[in-house]
């Protein structure tokens, strides 16, 4: 069997130096705190590095990073977190030539719980060998390794006991010890030959969902630049969050701009109804609780939205009336339907954000109760902090998205369904819905998925992302729906 042996940090990745990653452990898991210690370290870390004592450095590094915190809690930064921002630092150069290996072994020298989700997953990595956190009884973790550089060298040779690796990728300048084991090494910059072009894993399993707060890997400089900003971003939140909630509607696009806001319009919004006719159901794509606000302030006018999960705060901050949903079918259809006798409304099918450029599965309910569906592609741009969470404090979402110094929105109108796209037609709601998904997406350059609500709390947080009814009465018509047909 043809076998790879390769290091993933300045080999598979392209930053030889894990400190950033690190970095997301520090805020992810713990706080700003622990984050702004960590950074006050770097120079030492920095300096035990150029006195040749990298070992010493890496280890103060996972000290500070990692010293009184939930093994849990790393675990589920490893899984919701690192590989996005570990994806961006692939150097598909060298991956093409791992992926070409019938066995593929990664070496690191962080700890293995912090890599060995997004290798083997993203990566397509057999074995991950990379050190140990030292854990005590009640699950935290100590701040210590269990191994050093140099075992875990030994561990790749107990690996191949048999047989030796075909090639080990590495750079020449690396610590570890295996190279020595395999027939043929291959070190940075990796230059792939043409009919490489051709194989079948040219592309590791892509990142869709992913958690936490920070936009950008925090490399030092970017880590500093954020404690900067921070006391600054909450002053500008709270007054862009004043400004939504004290001004009439028309005039929040022309004073959010001197606060440094931009919402960019392409399409022809339709004018509102009048006279007694049933509203527009505006079907948005979701990246943000901003969603509806934004497209309420292109509007003009305060357009009510369907909401799940957001929280009591957020409703309270909310500039635009929200209709909680409560996920019974028959509930949820016939508080819609009440919305939409009033006025127009705005709905999001894929029943929760996406951060990436994809887009969920599309609910069929909305295509079942009105004809008058108007699609709008909602996109975003933040600089330093995401305004969604599904492990974190949902609460915070509206103000992390005003922290950041220049929020823009794009906000695209495409034209009114056509009564044959429609089910008055004779279209089954389904077909409706993803042909709706499917001009959205080619709008905004996305592409569809049948990934769910569900899939992506599993993902992200280890639940399906289920809540509570919201209300006894909801309750009880879900119990009178599920017996209706036996007491007809």
């Amino acid at each position: 069997m043809e076998s790879v042996v390769s290091e993933l940090e300045g080999t598979l990745l392209k930053d030889p130096d894990p400190f950033s990653y690190f970095m997301l452990v520090a805020f992810e898991a713990s706080g700003l705190i622990r984050f702004a210690l960590l950074l006050l370290v770097w120079p030492v870390i920095r300096f035990l590095d150029v006195l040749g004592m990298g070992d010493a450095g890496l280890k103060l590094m996972v000290f500070v990073a990692t010293v009184g915190l939930r093994v849990s809690e790393i675990e589920s930064v490893s899984r919701a977190v690192l590989p996005k921002f570990y994806m961006d630092d692939v150097d598909m150069e060298a991956w093409k030539v791992f992926s070409l290996y019938e066995k593929r072994v990664v070496v690191t020298k962080t700890p293995r719980i912090m890599v060995e989700r997004f290798v083997k997953e993203h990566l397509r990595a057999d074995e991950v060998v990379g050190s140990e956190l030292v854990v005590n009884r009640f699950g935290f973790a100590m701040g210590f390794v269990s191994a050093d550089i140099a075992s875990i060298s030994s561990r790749v040779a107990k690996l191949f006991v048999d047989d030796e690796p075909s090639l080990g990728l590495g750079r020449s300048t690396s610590s570890f010890r295996f190279f020595s084991l395999c027939k043929e090494q291959m070190h940075p910059p990796f230059l792939t030959k043409e009919n490489l072009h051709d194989h079948q894993l040219l592309r590791p399993l892509p990142v869709i969902f992913h958690d936490g707060r920070l936009v950008k890997r925090p490399t030092p400089s970017t880590a500093l630049l954020i404690l900067l900003w921070m006391p600054f971003g909450i002053i500008l939140a709270i007054i862009r969050i004043m400004i939504g909630v004290m001004l009439p509607m028309h005039a929040i696009p022309y004073v959010s701009r001197l606060f440094g806001g931009k919402i960019i319009v392409k399409g022809k919004p339709p004018p509102p109804v009048s006279g007694g006719s049933s509203g527009v159901l505006f079907v948005c794509t979701h990246r943000t609780l901003m969603d509806p606000v934004v497209l309420s302030t292109v509007l003009r006018r305060k357009i009510p939205a369907v909401t799940y999960s957001i929280s009591r705060l957020t409703e309270i901050l909310s500039p635009i009336p929200t209709v909680r949903l409560t996920r019974i079918r028959e509930v949820d259809a016939e508080k819609i339907k009440l919305e939409l006798s009033k006025g127009d409304l705005v709905v999001c099918p894929e029943g929760t954000t996406c951060r990436e450029p994809f887009l969920l599965r599309f609910s069929a309910l909305f295509a079942e109760l009105t004809d008058q569906i108007v699609p709008v592609a909602m996109n975003y741009r933040v600089g330093f902090f995401h305004a969604t969470t599904a492990g974190g404090w949902k609460a915070l979402d509206p103000i992390f998205f005003f922290m950041n110094p220049r929020p823009v929105y794009e906000v695209t109108f495409l034209n009114q369904l056509p009564a044959e796209a429609t089910c008055s037609s004779g279209k089954s709601p389904h077909d409706v819905a993803n042909y709706v998904q499917r001009i959205l997406a080619a709008t905004l350059g996305f592409e569809c998925t049948n990934f769910t609500r569900k899939d992506k709390y599993r993902v992200l947080a280890g639940n399906d992302g289920t809540v509570s009814y919201t209300s006894i009465v909801d309750q009880i018509k879900k119990v009178v729906s599920t017996f209706k047909p036996f007491l007809q």
